[in-house]
């Protein structure tokens, strides 16, 4: 199970916590910013495009790396995504595949990614590129690993929510930044910003200042009327399950009540026995996240039940300008190009 995040870290205002850990942030910060600045140790002999973000959490990496695989195999190419699997067991680069994997093996998103092309799991980034490249395609779309410098990147988009921001700004432990901003900034290739909301808007004018285009997306949902019949319970383990919530609920969905996990949460059983009997005691339909349903996979008992009664609410991510993302693609590959002549 992964622990829930502060609160303060999302509360500028809250400063006495952040102010108390600002020593140790310190620290971290610049372990953090030495270890972005140290040289890659391996150029694939295909484009490396980096779907990263800024904070630790989620902050829509995931659908972006399936938007962009989908872009690029709309321009004729042949993408495959690389994962660290978190959550799962799996350390050595396996190809995920769904009929045999579930989430304890290769993490949730793997199996998400893999429903939109190869996806391979692999800890160590180099040797993951390494077995995309043998399987045959002609352009990596990396999730995750913005931070991580093992691996040569032709683009780095950084996806952030609007709604959310980077918190109080400042660097874990005292707020949610992986990295002092200067660095991840002087590393991102483009900012690109999910959703509606002000909280994003000053990191938008960093970026712009460090030269750094912004562009921006939406999440909605992949079905509408499906969700306006009978009342929900929502539940969700992801980074920012209120997101979650509020998604569905522009659908105009009778959501009833909500409950939320830590992100990445592995459900047991009396989790499973309280959602359950608050749907029945209430008469109210079940309905997560792509992720946490895939979390449920493999799962038996009381935990298969759930599954069996959860829907899943699919979402697409869809960039406000595709034209802009697509020159991104293309001067990825011929940035790759360059590289290896």
């Amino acid at each position: 199970m992964t622990a829930r995040a502060p609160d303060f870290w999302w509360n500028p205002e809250a400063r006495g916590a952040a102010l108390a850990l600002w020593p140790v942030a310190r620290i971290w910060g610049s372990v953090a910013a030495w270890r972005m600045a140290k040289p890659s140790r391996y150029r694939a002999p295909v484009p490396v495009i980096c779907v990263g973000n800024f904070t630790v959490g989620g902050a829509g990496k995931t659908p972006t790396a399936i938007a962009l695989a989908r872009m690029a195999r709309g321009r004729g190419l042949k993408p495959g995504i690389l994962a660290t699997g978190y959550g799962g067991r799996v350390r050595a680069p396996v190809l995920v595949d769904p009929s045999i994997h579930d989430a304890g093996s290769v993490g949730d998103e793997a199996l998400l990614l893999a429903a939109a092309a190869p996806t391979v799991v692999a800890r160590d980034r180099v040797e993951g590129a390494r077995r995309l490249v043998a399987e045959g395609v002609d352009i990596i779309v990396m999730d995750d690993g913005f931070q991580n410098p093992a691996l040569a990147v032709d683009l780095s988009l950084v996806a952030v929510e609007a709604s959310v921001g980077i918190g109080n700004g400042r660097t874990v432990p005292a707020g949610p930044l992986r990295a002092p901003l200067t660095p991840q900034l002087r590393r991102a290739g483009a900012l690109l910003v999910i959703g509606e909301g002000a909280a994003a808007d000053p990191l938008v004018r960093a970026a712009a200042r460090a030269g750094r285009p912004t562009v921006r997306a939406r999440i909605r949902p992949a079905r509408v009327r499906e969700w306006r019949k009978d009342p929900i319970l929502a539940f969700a383990g992801i980074g920012h399950p209120q997101k979650f919530f509020a998604t569905l609920a522009e659908t105009h969905a009778p959501v009833a009540r909500t409950l939320s996990f830590p992100d990445h949460y592995a459900y047991t059983a009396i989790d499973a026995d309280k959602l359950l009997a608050i749907a029945d005691t209430d008469k109210l339909r079940l309905v997560t996240t792509e992720k946490d349903f895939a979390r449920l996979k493999g799962a038996t008992g009381t935990l298969a039940k759930l599954r069996e009664r959860a829907e899943p609410f699919h979402v697409l991510l869809e960039f406000e300008n595709p034209t802009a993302i697509g020159e991104m693609i293309d001067e990825a590959v011929r940035k790759a190009a360059l590289a290896q002549r």
